[in-house]
Order: C-alpha cells, then structure tokens, then sequence
C-alpha cells in the first residue's frame, strides 16, 4: 500500500486510445477514479466499459495514452511489477467465475496462498471473516454447484477482499440476480467500500441501484467520454448522448450499428443488376 497518496484519485485515465485490430473502443479518453468512492461506468453495450477495467487490471495495454494506477503506468509495468501491483486489487468477475472444483472455502482461500505465507490457521480466520462480512460463513463446506448465483456471486466478492485490495472492480454485478439478490449485492458494495475503506469502480446496466450507491459516475458511449460527474448530474443531464441511455430511448445519437463496410459492398450489390436478363 502507498504510504502518502499523492493524488485524490487512484486511478486516472490519460488521453487514453485502445483498439481491437481496427475496431477502436476507447478513443482519447480522460477520466479519473476517486479515491474511498463508489465509481460506477455505465453506458451503452459495447461503449467499452469491461475494456475499461481490463485496463485497469493490465491485462489489456493501451496503443496510446496512459493508464495510472496509482501514478504508475499500468501499460509499461513489466511481469513483477504487474504482479505487485494486481496484489492491490480484487475482481468480481461477471457470473462469479468461481473455481467449480474446489470448495467455499478454498475458493476463498486461493488469493491468500498464492499471494501469501501465511499460515493456515491465519488463512482459515481470514477465510472465515470475509465470507460472514458477505453473509455466507455458513457455506464455506459447500460447493459452487450447490449455491445460487446470488450467492455465488457474495462469495465472488468474499475473495475479492481477501487480500484487502485498494481497487476492487465489479463487472456486472447485478447481472441476472433475482430483485432481493441484487438489492442485497448494491447493499454490500457498498457498505464494503465504506468500512474498508476501498476504491470501488463498477460497470453495470441496472441505472436504478447503480445510481443509488455511486458517489460517482463516468459514462461511455461510442468510444467517448459522454459525462464524468455525480448520479443526480446524471439524471438531470440534458447531453443526448447520456440523455439517451438514462431514459432509454432507442433513437439518439448512440448508434444501433457498429460501423462497418457499406451496405451494397457486404451483400454483393453492384449497379449491373440493373442488366440482369
């Protein structure tokens, strides 16, 4: 952990471009994560929000500008430095991504021993504190399998904290869960954030709760910072881009199709049709 932070924001993105082959996702981009805040990133599907946090997590590198992860370049740190750095952050993946195989527990347990030398009975107490901070301690002899997603996704969550991360990031969160799960999962991000005093950053589509436990919020759309500000500038925001996707209307300037060859070139139309016989 950084002894003094020599900036309100851990995480800043700097003119940042990043591309996949030709297709360009993030175009010039600026923006900044506050440090002990909520950051929610919404937009629209493929504005690319989950590149955004590959980013942040090195395992994507930008093809120009920066990306600081605590004033530190992410995209030109080499394997160990990486590898440090990744210690100072969790990952809820989308779905969970739960390790099928292994236990409650052990799945929990997992960052501790690969990151750690503690000692098992530290690892168990530790284990043991993370899944009664997400509510489920009394699952820890279970397996995946026989979870719900809900609960899959807390447990998830459980070993994201597990080193006591700066960054946790959370891709969709509130995918697919059932109202009471996903009030529940909004509840714990953030209350985590506040009593650990974490740095959250998570992409959602659900605007209700996202909306309702961000401090703070970045929108993308069409490979552009749309707006950067609080949910209630948000929600009163007159830009049509963000104007658009707040109230959900299916006409504005965010576009329906990814762009592409013509029309005429894909499907083979040639003026000689017109001497077809």
């Amino acid at each position: 952990m950084a002894d003094t932070p020599t900036s309100t924001s851990l995480v800043e993105f700097r003119n940042l471009r990043f591309s996949y082959g030709d297709h360009c996702v993030l175009d010039g981009i600026d923006f900044s994560i506050p440090r002990g805040k909520v950051t929610a990133v919404i937009g629209p599907m493929g504005a690319g929000k989950t590149t955004a946090l590959r980013l942040m997590g090195g395992e994507q590198r930008a093809q120009m500008g920066a990306m600081l992860f605590d004033g530190q370049d992410v995209g030109q740190m080499n394997h160990t430095q990486l590898y440090a750095a990744r210690r100072r952050m969790g990952m809820l993946f989308q779905f969970g991504a739960l390790f099928a195989d292994l236990s409650v527990f052990d799945n929990v347990a997992f960052p501790l021993r690969e990151h750690t030398d503690l000692p098992e009975p530290l690892i168990r107490d530790i284990v043991l504190m993370k899944l009664n901070a997400v509510g489920l301690r009394g699952a820890r002899d279970l397996f995946p399998s026989e979870v719900s997603g809900g609960m899959a996704r807390r447990i998830a969550l459980a070993r994201a904290i597990a080193l006591d991360p700066e960054l946790v990031m959370y891709d969709e969160p509130f995918s697919g869960l059932d109202p009471i799960s996903l009030k529940t999962a909004a509840r714990l991000i953030r209350q985590l954030n506040d009593s650990m005093g974490l740095t959250s950053v998570f992409v959602s589509h659900e605007l209700k709760h996202t909306l309702e436990i961000a401090d703070h919020v970045i929108v993308l759309a069409n490979g552009k910072l749309a707006m950067e500000g609080t949910p209630d500038a948000v929600r009163n925001s007159t830009d049509p881009m963000v104007y658009q996707y707040v109230h959900a209307r299916p006409d504005g300037p965010v576009r329906f199709h990814l762009p592409g060859a013509a029309v005429d070139e894909d499907f083979g139309l040639a003026p000689h049709f017109g001497n077809a016989r």
